[in-house]
């Protein structure tokens, strides 16, 4: 039997080419920082695709949410450190 929903790769392939208008509007400086919301989803992707969720957009919020707060871990570690 097949998956009934598809993977959250394939989610954020889809959801990603939804924003590009968005992403076309931006500020040239700005649309690296948009692009690394997407890298930083994909990181977690097996995790998201592990949970298989009905709702994947909070799957993504929450991959991105945690991506960033590894950084902002990391960066307070080097001050302390």
């Amino acid at each position: 039997m097949g998956r009934t929903n598809p993977t959250f790769r394939d989610f954020l392939d889809r959801y990603e080419d939804d924003w590009a208008a968005y992403r076309r509007g931006l500020r040239r400086r700005h649309k690296p920082h948009f692009d690394r919301l997407f890298e930083r989803a994909r990181r977690h992707a097996d995790a998201a695709g592990y949970m298989n969720a009905t709702d994947p957009e909070m799957a993504f919020v929450v991959s991105v949410l945690l991506a960033q707060e590894a950084e902002l871990r990391e960066l307070r570690d080097r001050l302390d450190g």
